[in-house]
């Protein structure tokens, strides 16, 4: 599970996040999606404790996440992030690109890996499209 409280972000005098709220369950897939600029990466970048928040609570499975959170390399192989054109992997297939993770980080077996990649896909409507490198999707 995932809880948000009045997430705010800033780089400078410029407010990325403001106040976001949002509850995310134990196995719920989402999706983030808006314009271009609208702080759809920083947000994420924010989950995975790749950037540090402005004000505001992470809370992952539990555990409140701080960028100074001695857990944060045990939270990260719970939070996954894909970015269109950002973090793919070009020479390796959309399916390869989403089963690297936890095959190497949770030492899964590649017909699990496979079946959750495809299960995940298909939530989204990219059923078929597993084969596709990055470049090939829009």
């Amino acid at each position: 599970m995932i809880n948000v409280k009045n997430l705010h972000k800033s780089f400078g005098h410029n407010e990325i996040l403001k106040g976001i709220n949002n509850h995310i369950e134990e196995k719920e897939v989402v999706v983030v999606i808006g314009p271009s600029g609208s702080g759809k990466s920083t947000f994420l970048r924010c989950l995975n404790g790749l950037e540090e928040v402005t004000s505001g609570e992470i809370e992952i499975a539990g555990m409140k996440l701080t960028h100074a959170s001695k857990n944060i390399h045990k939270l990260r192989q719970h939070v996954g992030m894909v970015f269109q054109q950002f973090n793919l992997f070009k020479h390796l297939t959309i399916l390869e690109n989403i089963t690297i993770g936890p095959r190497k980080v949770k030492k899964m077996s590649v017909e699990d890996s496979n079946r959750i990649a495809r299960d995940l896909l298909a939530k989204v409507g990219l059923s078929g499209k597993e084969d596709s490198y990055p470049d090939q999707l829009s």
